[in-house]
């Protein structure tokens, strides 16, 4: 099993590199983990310009040799390359997982949208670095490497699902980027933001006629909350089920996902 990595968002942190390849080496002999060079570029904000980060990616993801594309981690700007690398993709994108989350649901999201591959939300190597990170990156490299449904997020039944930071979820509606997600369980999680700023980004999500067919709404963490002032006072359930209420889907409670050591794969799709 060949997992390329890269880092298609803002700058990486190639001192993850060394303990996730330990301890692949160790839990996952049969994983040959190839860390892509751009992994270690710097422009800024950015692992590399938008024209190496966009060239990164396209030589993994067309390259038969690899069966899995691993994302470093999440950052923005994975957004500012889906123009160039969308129409590029090959037959052998087509075959491969592609497994990260937060602002790397913006390739999830397009990827899934053209059915190119087998897109998931979950851990990313960075997690190594989080308090039992080792037991969240197994559950990404059993989940490319072996398909363990252990790694999947508890709830997940055989209804399609999909899983988005709320954030990028927001930012994809209206463009050619969201998937048709009829039918499908919708996962939301988020953090870094104040309780003020998740309510605006459900009411997006609430009334956005692109999601009107979803088969309901779960909730993962939001997780380092911003201080609000003054207090907010509404609890997050309370805001799903109102917000829910206005789409006109069910609010089906929480999830194991988000920007935390307890975040489980979800599949795009029937796991």
């Amino acid at each position: 099993m060949r997992i390329g990595v890269l880092a298609a968002s803002s700058v990486a942190n190639p001192d993850v590199i060394a303990p996730v390849s330990a301890f692949a080496a160790i839990a996952y002999p049969d994983v040959d983990l190839v860390f892509h060079p751009q992994c270690y570029a710097n422009d800024g904000h950015f692992a590399g310009s938008d024209a190496v980060r966009a060239a990164a990616f396209l030589q993994y993801a067309n390259d038969p040799a690899f069966d899995a594309i691993w994302f470093l981690r999440g950052g923005y700007g994975s957004n500012r390359i889906l123009s160039t690398i969308m129409p590029q993709l090959g037959a052998a994108a087509r075959t491969k997982a592609y497994l990260g989350y937060s602002d790397v649901g913006f390739l999830l999201g397009a990827l899934y949208a053209r059915r190119i591959g087998h897109p998931a939300h979950g851990p990313m190597c960075a997690d190594i670095r989080r308090t039992q990170g080792d037991q969240t990156v197994a559950r990404a490299l059993g989940w490319m490497a072996r398909r363990d449904r252990t790694a999947l997020e508890p709830a997940l039944d055989n209804r399609p699902s999909a899983a988005f930071n709320l954030s990028i979820l927001t930012a994809l509606i209206g463009t050619p980027y969201l998937p048709d997600l009829a039918d499908h369980v919708l996962i939301v999680e988020e953090v870094s933001e104040a309780m003020y700023a998740v309510d605006r980004m459900l009411f997006t999500l609430g009334n956005a006629t692109q999601l009107r067919s979803v088969a309901g709404v779960r909730l993962g963490a939001v997780s380092a909350v911003k201080d609000n002032e003054p207090a907010w006072n509404e609890p997050l359930d309370d805001m799903m089920t109102r917000w829910c209420r206005d789409l006109g889907v069910p609010y089906l409670g929480r999830a194991r996902i988000g920007h935390v050591q307890d975040n489980w794969v979800v599949p795009f799709g029937v796991a």
